[in-house]
């Protein structure tokens, strides 16, 4: 069976603050950590009243001196918010600190709007020739500096760069693993040209996973770090012992997507709460690929997402109101995973540790 992982945004809900919600992502990690998950991302997203996962690499630092194996890293770190030289230097300092458990999840994506995007950046947005200032989506620099980064690392692409005169780190043994993030064909495409491996937001909802996917299949070309692709999905998942629970615990995420998709940005509500607002028969109506329901209706949707995708590993992301329901739904998914694999493999196969480590290499 594939490994899985866990996506946590360090949502701060209705009523909540920045610091419990920190709190609750440290306990979700060790609960992940002692699970079993391969690997627990922390994502960079700026003014928004909900999320307190503002800067990945300090709470990746602390995650990993709460945590003793499981994998940290950043889903991601958008790369045009900040210097190269500076995520370099910030991601190799995890590694050294770390050795083997950082993982560099990489976007393009500016995590904010257009204002909070220029105030993240220094000197703010660009401005074109007409002074119109420029779609932070946009980036056209974002392959180069996505070069330099990894020659920084020491990962070198080219025959000259800024990485000659420049070292992120003075001796380094190991370097982070890069992952190039994205939710559309042009990271997909770039992920395969560089031989890196390519994680789809699938969780988002928008569709075109299977294309972004393929895509990526298509450029691929085998790097220093990886021989074949290696894909991850991401799935937003609720699960709980029943169907009916289950549906009723993903009531405040699935009304925050619905906020989120029609340009309102609400509270993580209570599910009693996310049930009695105005706009829930909306949201309840709302096409969605999430997996919520029971173990076994978990597992039959994994394992579905995968078959579709061709993914090497899968990526949860689970959004309830309380903490104790969020570590439930992976604990409840992370058991049913298992035994599924001892039904597929049989149980001398599944225990085998060399059947689940299949975690990229990387130099």
């Amino acid at each position: 069976m594939l490994p899985l992982g866990v996506l946590d945004l360090a949502t701060v809900t209705h009523g909540g603050t920045s610091a419990q919600a920190l709190a609750e992502t440290t306990e979700l990690a060790q609960a992940a950590d002692r699970m079993g998950y391969l690997r627990f991302w922390v994502a960079e997203h700026h003014n928004m009243d909900t999320v307190a996962s503002t800067s990945p690499a300090v709470l990746i630092a602390h995650l990993a001196a709460q945590t003793t194996q499981i994998k940290l890293g950043s889903g991601g770190v958008m790369l045009p918010n900040h210097s190269p030289a500076v995520i370099a230097e910030q991601f190799a300092m995890l590694e050294a600190l770390h050795p083997g458990r950082i993982d560099l999840g990489i976007g393009r994506a500016p995590g904010s709007d257009r204002l909070s995007a220029a105030a993240v950046r220094s000197g703010g947005l660009p401005t074109g020739a007409d002074g119109a200032v420029a779609d932070p989506w946009q980036v056209d620099d974002f392959p180069s500096n996505l070069i330099d980064l990894m020659g920084y690392l020491g990962d070198v692409r080219t025959t000259d760069g800024p990485w000659a005169d420049f070292a992120a780190t003075p001796a380094a043994e190991s370097m982070p693993q890069v992952v190039l993030l994205g939710s559309s064909g042009y990271s997909a495409q770039l992920a395969g040209y560089l031989g890196l491996p390519f994680a789809f937001a699938n969780h988002f909802g928008g569709g075109g996973t299977a294309q972004a996917v393929e895509l990526y299949r298509q450029r691929f070309q085998p790097s220093a770090v990886l021989d074949e692709p290696y894909v991850i999905v991401s799935v937003a998942t609720v699960v709980a012992h029943d169907a009916q629970r289950a549906r009723y615990l993903s009531a405040p995420g699935r009304l925050r997507r619905w906020g989120i998709r029609t340009g309102r940005f609400w509270p993580l509500y209570s599910p009693e709460e996310a049930q009695a607002h105005p706009e829930w028969e909306r949201a309840a109506a709302m096409a969605s690929n999430s997996v919520v329901g029971d173990p076994d209706e978990a597992v039959a949707g994994l394992e579905q997402l995968a078959a579709e995708t061709g993914a090497a590993e899968l990526m949860v992301h689970t959004t309830t109101f309380g903490l104790p329901e969020r570590i439930e739904s992976l604990e409840l998914t992370m058991q049913a995973w298992q035994r599924r694999a001892v039904d597929v493999a049989g149980p001398d196969e599944a225990a085998d540790p060399a059947i689940s480590d299949v975690s990229v290499s990387a130099p």
